[in-house]
Formats: structure tokens, C-alpha cells, sequence
């Protein structure tokens, strides 16, 4: 049997949150590089932080504290572990939208910073 195409495999945390979104539809990169780079109603957008390419550092807005590179192609350590990927989600969006994020917001964020390359 020949394979037609390449599977990547994705981090465990990746992959729960793509798998979250099934009931809204596929992930989008694309929509996930928009909801990243725009601010939602917030002071901060996760740009503000993390950069619109988030392949190189980041430094915390109020604090200044630097930011490891959120890519996984940058940072391979990135969406590896879930819970510190729920945690993180929780944290960040409550700072930038005032509320959890959606499972479709999530894992159309992970999708798009799947797409990343230094």
C-alpha cells in the first residue's frame, strides 16, 4: 500500500484542541492568524505580547518578563503538554477577550501557529 501523503505528527495538546472544534467545523489557520493579531474589545491583542509572528521572543506588556517563542517550529517545547496549554489558553484569552476562548478559537490558533516557520 502506497501512502499518498505524509502525516506530521501533531503535540497531544495540539491535537485535543483541533479535535474540540469538530463540532463547529475545521480549524483555519487563517482565521486563527486574524483572531491572534487582532484585539477583541481589550486593551491587548496575543500579539501584543507574543509579536504577529510569534517565532522569536515575546516580552509581557504590563510586566516586560520575556516570552519564550510560541511557534512549535521555533519553540518545540510549545503545545506539548496539555495541561500547560489549557492553562495558558485560560489565562491569556481571559486577559485579551474577558473570557475563555472557544474550542474553535483554540484550535484555530494552534492550527495557524502549526503553519509557522522561522
Amino acid at each position: 500500500m502506497t501512502r499518498l501523503f505524509r502525516l506530521r505528527p501533531w503535540p497531544s495538546a495540539a491535537l485535543a484542541l483541533v479535535a474540540c472544534a469538530a463540532h463547529a467545523g475545521a480549524a483555519e489557520p487563517s482565521r486563527g492568524e486574524r483572531f491572534f493579531n487582532e484585539k477583541h474589545g481589550r486593551e491587548w491583542a496575543c500579539a501584543t505580547c507574543h509579536g504577529a509572528r510569534p517565532i522569536g521572543e515575546g516580552r509581557h506588556a504590563a510586566t516586560g518578563k520575556p516570552i519564550a517563542p510560541l511557534a512549535p517550529a521555533a519553540n518545540p517545547q510549545r503545545l506539548t503538554d496539555p495541561a500547560k496549554t489549557e492553562k495558558w489558553f485560560r489565562r491569556n484569552c481571559n486577559d485579551v477577550l474577558g473570557r475563555e476562548c472557544s474550542a474553535e478559537e483554540k484550535a484555530d490558533v494552534v492550527a495557524w501557529l502549526r503553519t509557522i516557520r522561522p
